[in-house]
């Protein structure tokens, strides 16, 4: 039976590592994109996953994530919102369950960042996803 191609292959991500580490696994193989592969340097950076890898199949390939952190909840975060930089503090409230408790990934003209270093940046961006 052939496998379902979801819309939002970045949804997809955040789920089945969130299913893994709620399910105890360590490891979980998720599509891969560009986006994906950005998300994941960043979540590696913030100390939610402790290394990926690119693996090459015959179909479009995917990436072995391995030492999955202390995620209790991602997502999207759709529509894409585009934020000024003096949002930063609403979005968290909206979407983090805390102050200085998770992250917010936002798409800006140099890459993908946190809210933290969005602040120092004094741009703005799009809003992609909430882990924390």
């Amino acid at each position: 039976m052939e496998r379902m191609i979801m819309a939002d292959l970045l949804a997809e991500t955040l789920n089945i590592m969130k299913v893994h580490r709620r399910g105890g696994k360590d490891e979980c193989k998720v599509p891969a994109s560009k986006l994906i592969g950005g998300v994941l340097k960043l979540l590696q950076r913030e100390e939610y996953v402790k290394e990926f890898e690119f693996v090459d199949d015959s179909k479009s390939g995917y990436y072995l994530v391995k030492g999955l952190g202390p995620i209790n909840d991602c997502g999207v975060i759709k529509p894409r919102f585009a934020i000024k930089q003096d949002e930063i503090s609403n979005v968290e409230e909206q979407y983090l369950p805390s102050k200085d408790f998770g992250v917010i990934v936002i798409s800006t003209q140099k890459g993908l960042v946190t809210n933290k270093e969005i602040r120092d940046m004094k741009s703005g961006g799009r809003l992609i996803a909430y882990v924390y």
